[in-house]
């Protein structure tokens, strides 16, 4: 298997890609969220790069559906401002070994479940989205997980602007993650490997999602996914440390 994933590993990795799948096209964000620490403990070596080539699809996807509800003002800047935050994230990557990076996915999880449950929100402006697009490119390209600055940018507006919003900015984000690991020799032919094993479970449940959507309201998933995303982090981080 890639990466010397066991039968074990991957089955938990393919039960929480579908559970990711589910969440992300339910309300938006959470796949990497719920994901990419998973896949720090059970699949070491496979972050960021299996995530982000995971992600590609099921944002195109969702992207296709509600793409009628992007706001294109506050996705111009966070692009702009995604482009350093991926330079930075990129030498992050370059310059942790394998275990540390578990441990950067672990904190930049639990970071940013902390954020979402104390941060007021602000406005939708110029500086706003530049900042939360260069803590998502750095994140993103460094973690898997860019996801929760622009949820907290966005965390008061519709549903189907969110979903919409943040999935054009995935897209392009994961396009620009990808390449710089590529041209940085950091995306390997075995994380692409794992993330074909791992597309069959992303698309049942983007399937799921699809019918559970309109009947799974974000103010009562959202605090489930929090609360996983923190345990799965602290575990991230303990087994990172303990791997240094």
């Amino acid at each position: 298997m890639p990466l010397d994933v066991g039968g074990w590993e991957l089955a938990g990795c393919l039960a929480i890609v579908v559970v990711g799948a589910v969440v992300q096209g339910s309300i938006g964000f959470g796949i990497n969220l719920m994901v990419a620490p998973v896949m720090a403990v059970l699949a070491p070596g496979s972050v960021p790069g299996s995530m982000v080539l995971l992600s590609l699809p099921l944002t195109i996807t969702m992207l296709l559906r509600e793409h009628h509800a992007i706001d294109w003002f506050g996705v111009r800047w966070i692009l702009t401002g995604r482009v350093p935050g991926t330079l930075l994230g990129l030498l992050v990557v370059a310059l942790v070994s394998d275990a540390l990076l578990a441990t950067v996915v672990g904190v930049v999880i639990v970071a940013g479940v902390v954020l979402s449950l104390v941060h007021p929100g602000v406005g939708v402006n110029r500086h706003s989205a530049l900042t939360s697009g260069f803590a998502a490119g750095a994140m993103g390209t460094a973690a898997a997980v860019d996801g929760p600055p622009m949820a907290l940018l966005y965390q008061h507006h519709e549903g189907h602007t969110i979903r919409a919003t943040l999935a054009v900015c995935f897209v392009a984000g994961a396009a620009m993650s990808g390449i710089a690991l590529g041209i940085a020799g950091d995306l390997t032919l075995e994380q692409l490997a794992l993330s074909l094993v791992l597309l069959p479970g992303l698309l049942v449940g983007l399937a799921i999602s699809h019918f559970m959507g309109p009947r799974l309201h974000p103010k009562v998933l959202r605090p489930a996914v929090l609360v996983f995303a923190a345990a799965a982090g602290t575990v991230a981080i303990v087994n990172g440390l303990s791997s240094l």
